[in-house]
């Protein structure tokens, strides 16, 4: 699991995007704080310990804080990005210098400018995340290559036919059971031990890409 400067940010914007859901968004955004991405699936909840069997393939416990929210992700296409649109998107270097993506996230309206810029992400080695507004967005059958903008900066990021582009829904504790697929933004205390308050799952069979 790596930590970067977008940690804070994300969980910021994560939880932000359980508000525009009518769900919480109470979570320490402090910055010294060690902020930790888990990734995985669902093994088990009992009261507020959570039990996720990350991708690296380790057991990993998260303590639900109080009042503790999920949401999810569900499918949507390549079309469904419009200019205008603010977007989440992880990519990483292609040999040739541009930015192939990993994954696009629209969020809702309510979250425009959230955590805006782009920066070192843990998707994999070397990827980074770009929160920004989509300004020319150019596709065809194959995928297509989408112009987006932050802080005055453009950047240019392919999208292949086969990158996942999902966007936010609403999501129930009950919906959080083994088995589901997982994103936990967590926060690591002095003690070791994960907490959180925020939950991102998949929804109809769609892990969360991010």
């Amino acid at each position: 699991m790596h930590f970067s400067k977008f940690s804070s940010l994300s969980v910021l914007a994560l939880s932000s995007a359980l508000l525009a859901l009518g769900t919480t968004t109470v979570l320490a955004a402090d910055s010294t704080a060690e902020h930790v991405r888990v990734r995985g699936t669902v093994s088990s909840l009992s009261g507020d310990q959570l039990v996720i069997k990350s991708r690296e393939g380790n057991t990993v416990t998260v303590m639900l804080m109080q009042q503790w929210k999920a949401a999810a992700v569900k499918k949507a296409t390549l079309s469904d990005i419009k200019k205008g649109d603010f977007v989440g998107i992880a990519s990483q270097k292609e040999s040739g210098g541009g930015d192939d993506a990993l994954e696009v996230l629209i969020l809702p309206e309510a979250l425009r400018g959230t955590g805006e810029g782009s920066y070192n992400w843990d998707l994999k080695p070397k990827s980074s995340m770009t929160n920004a507004t989509v300004t020319n967005p150019v596709k065809n059958v194959n995928g297509g290559i989408v112009t987006v903008t932050y802080h005055g900066h453009d950047k240019k990021i392919n999208i292949s036919g086969s990158t996942p582009v999902v966007t936010l829904a609403p999501a129930t504790p009950d919906e959080v059971k083994p088995g589901v697929a997982i994103f936990v933004p967590a926060v690591k205390g002095p003690d070791g031990k994960l907490k959180t308050e925020n939950l991102i799952i998949g929804k109809d069979g769609v892990v969360p890409p991010m």
